[in-house]
C-alpha cells in the first residue's frame, strides 16, 4: 500500500538546502527513494520553498549519488506534482496555488469518503483497534501542539484507515494524491495564525469517525470523513491566502534563488 507521506521532523539548526548534510548512505532502500525522501520532506516541510531551482550537477555533489539517480528522482517528484520542469531553466518546486488546493481538496473529500464506506463493511476488528489507538495518539499531537507529531499522528490514522478499506487501487490513488497534498496541509498545521478551534474540531470530527465505523455505518462515516475534508480545505484556504507562498506563479519561478547545495 502506498504510504500516507510523512513530514521528516527537523531541528531549529537543520539546513535550508535539500542536498546538505550527511551524503546519502547505501542502505536497503533504494537510492533513488532515499533522494527522492528527502527532496520531498524539504519540499513538503517548506525548507525547498515555490520557486526555488533544483541544480543538478549541486544535487549530485551534495548527496553523493549519480547523475542517472538524480534525473531520476526528479523526473518522479514531477510526476508527483512537487516540481515543474521550466525551459532554459530546468526544475523548480512548483507554486502553491488556491486553485489547486481547493481541487486536491475536493478530489480529497471524494477517495476519502470511500475509504471510510469500505473500512465500514471491509475491516475487521483488528483494524478498528488500530484505528482506535492511532486517534489517541493524534488527539494527544494535537494537545501538545506539535505541527510535526500531528501530521505523523495522522498519516498513521489514515494508513489504517485505507489499510482496512481493502482496495489497493483506492490506496495506490490516495497516495498519490497525498504525495501533493501534504504541503498545503504541512503548511496550514504550523501557521501561527492557525485557528485553535479547527485543531479541536478536528479531533471531535475524528472521533466521530471512529465511533461510526465501529457501528458499521458507512453512510455516517462517508458523511462525516467528508465533511472534515471540507472544513480543513476551508481552514487551509484562508490560511494560504494570507501567505506570499500562496502567490508565487510557476511561470515566474525562473527568478527564484538557485538551490546551493552546500
Amino acid at each position: 500500500m502506498i504510504r500516507y507521506y510523512r513530514m521528516t521532523v527537523m531541528s531549529s539548526h537543520a539546513v535550508a538546502d535539500a542536498g546538505a548534510g550527511p551524503r546519502i548512505e547505501r542502505s536497503a532502500a533504494p537510492l533513488r527513494q532515499q533522494v527522492a525522501d528527502r527532496l520531498r520532506d524539504a519540499i513538503i516541510s517548506g525548507r525547498l520553498p515555490p520557486g526555488a531551482r533544483l541544480i543538478e550537477r549541486e544535487l549530485i555533489a551534495g548527496m553523493g549519488v549519480s547523475r542517472t539517480v538524480i534525473r531520476e528522482t526528479l523526473r518522479q517528484l514531477e510526476s508527483e506534482g512537487l516540481i515543474a520542469m521550466i525551459p532554459n531553466k530546468g526544475p523548480v518546486v512548483r507554486a502553491l496555488t488556491l486553485a489547486e488546493a481547493a481541487d486536491l481538496y475536493s478530489i480529497r473529500a471524494v477517495l476519502e469518503g470511500l475509504a471510510a464506506r469500505l473500512f465500514a463493511t471491509r475491516a475487521d476488528p483488528s483494524h478498528v483497534a488500530r484505528l482506535a489507538r492511532a486517534l489517541d495518539l493524534t488527539a494527544k499531537a494535537y494537545k501538545k501542539g506539535d505541527p510535526a507529531r500531528i501530521f505523523q499522528a495522522k498519516a498513521v490514522f489514515y494508513d489504517v484507515l485505507f489499510e482496512g478499506a481493502g482496495s489497493e487501487t483506492l490506496s495506490l490513488m490516495i497516495g498519490t494524491l497525498h504525495g501533493r497534498i501534504s504541503r498545503w496541509r504541512s503548511l496550514g498545521l504550523g501557521h501561527p495564525q492557525r485557528s485553535p478551534a479547527r485543531s479541536q474540531e478536528a479531533v471531535r470530527n475524528l472521533r466521530a469517525l471512529v465511533t461510526a465505523l465501529r457501528r458499521r455505518d458507512p453512510d455516517r462515516a462517508e458523511r462525516i470523513i467528508r465533511h472534515e475534508v471540507t472544513r480543513a480545505a476551508t481552514e487551509v484556504t484562508r490560511l494560504l491566502g494570507r501567505s506570499p507562498a500562496a502567490r508565487v506563479d510557476d511561470t515566474k519561478a525562473h527568478a527564484a534563488p538557485a538551490v546551493r547545495t552546500r
